[in-house]
């Protein structure tokens, strides 16, 4: 059996105090032993210098680090700098989005799809990067069907990507059932859940309003019954979110991805619950 990954994201933190913060979340979350640690970036771009500063950061601490590089807003030009950057300073692990064009900004870029910047990144850099592309069970919220987002899918992995992260979800048959399609298609590159503790219910709600992820009717339920009592949504968030994992872990999921959202604590406590080594 291939050897499972466990990942981490951040986003980089836009204060001082933020950056302080995250060190902290870094130092305990490292105990952990993760495969590496993805740093997001902003749309079109806009945490170019804190995204770098981040990922060169955990790369200074010994740690393996996966900057994300979008597209959207982005020119071939800027792309390559950033690129050189991160060989020059030996980052070799990317993960390559889209991305969304920031409020305001009315030119794409030169890139309009995930696929033709993971073709770009193999055309400029060879083999050098080993390259992360996004997943979605549940569909992208923007494709105009699930066909169509599955076909977009495989773009990016024939384009020559070597793993995928999944949008984060509550259902498991919704992975199983993309994963299997992808196996019909002959997409046979790993397809690592990507993972959401619970810890705040309208703040999740928010979220899955906009990336598409479905909170099922009974969990939006229980979540709300317990209105303000963060402890208790923490704890049942805990428990359901543990089983989640195990879940996808028994049926076969190649690793997790957990999105903290620079909190360590749920992450962690859910980690040692599984038993990961």
């Amino acid at each position: 059996m291939t050897e499972r990954t466990f990942s981490i994201e951040f986003f980089p933190p836009k204060t001082p105090e933020g950056m302080a913060k995250l060190r902290e979340t870094r130092r305990q979350l490292a105990q952990l032993h993760p495969k590496f640690f993805s740093v997001t970036f902003g749309a079109g771009g806009s945490t170019r210098d804190r995204t770098l500063e981040t990922v060169l950061e955990i790369q200074a601490e010994g740690l393996q680090a996966a900057p994300h590089l979008s597209c959207v807003g982005s020119t071939r030009e800027s792309l390559r700098d950033i690129l050189n950057t991160y060989k020059e300073h030996g980052i070799r692990h990317i993960v390559a989005l889209r991305g969304d064009l920031p409020s305001g900004m009315a030119e794409a870029g030169e890139f309009r799809y995930a696929n033709e910047l993971v073709s770009f990144i193999r055309q400029e850099t060879g083999d050098w990067f080993e390259i992360e592309v996004a997943a979605y069970p549940e569909t992208h919220p923007q494709a105009r069907n699930y066909q169509e987002d599955l076909a977009s899918f495989a773009r990016k992995v024939r384009a020559g990507a070597n793993a995928a992260i999944t949008q984060y979800f509550f259902n498991v048959d919704a992975y199983f059932n993309f994963r299997d399609d992808c196996v019909a298609l002959g997409i046979d590159v790993p397809i690592v859940p990507g993972i959401m503790p619970i810890s705040n219910y309208s703040q999740l709600a928010r979220f899955s309003a906009v990336c598409g992820a479905e909170i099922p009717r009974w969990l939006a339920r229980k979540l709300e019954s317990y209105y303000d009592d963060t402890d208790a949504i923490k704890a049942f968030g805990q428990d359901f979110v543990t089983g989640l994992c195990e879940r996808l872990l028994q049926g076969g999921a190649p690793g997790l991805h957990f999105y903290t959202l620079n909190q360590a604590g749920l992450t962690t406590a859910i980690w040692q619950r599984l038993g990961i080594e």
